[in-house]
């Protein structure tokens, strides 16, 4: 809401002084850039999550599935565990959403590099917000947003102790970015691979 009222005081301010001043290409620019803005900030009503089984995990993001990989350990759930690495393009909605119902445990915010997000490196070495999470049953996940090249600001209000239901919406990385959901690696089943598309609250990436 806040990037969109911003954008539209902006660009009604600049159409009009232009529009004063007989610029009018000045005008159709400022147009064309809300229209480009609202597009980034979208946000779809209505998505329902295609599952009402607790076990399920539905997609934190919308993107495309850039690559699933088993882990000896990682921080988020303290072992072994697979990771589902998401890549969203300028084009996606941007919105994160959780994957189930979870208690934030921690959030561990690291400075880095802004290389391509569609880079296996930059995974490893971008700046990254890691939010830890538990379910209900006390199972640990994890949560990963990393910038882009484009991509300079992530987004999360969460603080520890804060609780959001399967599909709540909780933060973003602008322009261009990757999201991570991170699973125990207990033998989950893992319903998507990699290059498939997904939407963020709706898609069922897998079932504890």
């Amino acid at each position: 809401m806040y990037e969109w009222l911003t954008a539209t005081i902006a660009c009604i301010g600049i159409a009009v002084i232009a529009s004063i001043l007989g610029w009018w290409w000045i005008t159709a620019l400022s147009i064309v850039a809300w229209i480009v803005i609202a597009g980034f900030f979208r946000d779809p009503l209505g998505r329902q999550p295609a599952t009402n089984d607790e076990n399920d995990l539905v997609s934190p993001a919308d993107g495309r599935i850039s690559a699933i990989e088993h882990v000896s350990h990682h921080e988020a759930v303290d072992g072994p565990a697979v990771i589902v690495r998401i890549f969203l393009s300028v084009l996606d909605v941007h919105l994160n959403r959780a994957p189930c119902a979870v208690t934030v445990k921690e959030l561990r915010y690291r400075p880095g590099q802004f290389l391509d997000a569609r880079s296996e490196e930059s995974a490893r070495v971008n700046e990254s917000n890691l939010i830890l999470l538990t379910t209900p049953d006390g199972t640990s996940l994890g949560l990963r947003q990393v910038s882009g090249a484009i991509a300079r600001r992530i987004v999360c209000p969460l603080k520890p102790g804060d609780q959001l239901t399967r599909g709540e919406r909780f933060g973003m990385i602008k322009f261009g970015s990757t999201t991570e959901l991170i699973l125990p690696d207990t033998e989950p089943t893992v319903h998507v691979k990699v290059g498939e598309r997904v939407s963020a609250g709706v898609t069922i990436l897998a079932s504890l």
